[in-house]
């Protein structure tokens, strides 16, 4: 667990693999609203992803 502060190795993990899904719900929440024309679940994904953001920033800050 050296170079991790306070969050542990799994801690450490688990929001890299919420960014990574975050990132993944904009991509695909983005080009729903532009390629598929389903806006409303595009919107939905968009604001899921900054939903998981905003909780990694809580945890890390």
């Amino acid at each position: 667990m050296i170079g991790t502060g306070q969050l542990g190795a799994l801690a450490a993990t688990l929001l890299s693999v919420l960014v990574i899904a975050a990132i993944v719900l904009a991509w695909g929440g983005w080009r729903m609203i532009t390629r598929q024309g389903d806006r409303r679940k595009g919107i939905l994904m968009l604001a899921c992803a900054f939903v998981l953001l905003v909780n990694v920033l809580i945890w890390t800050v």
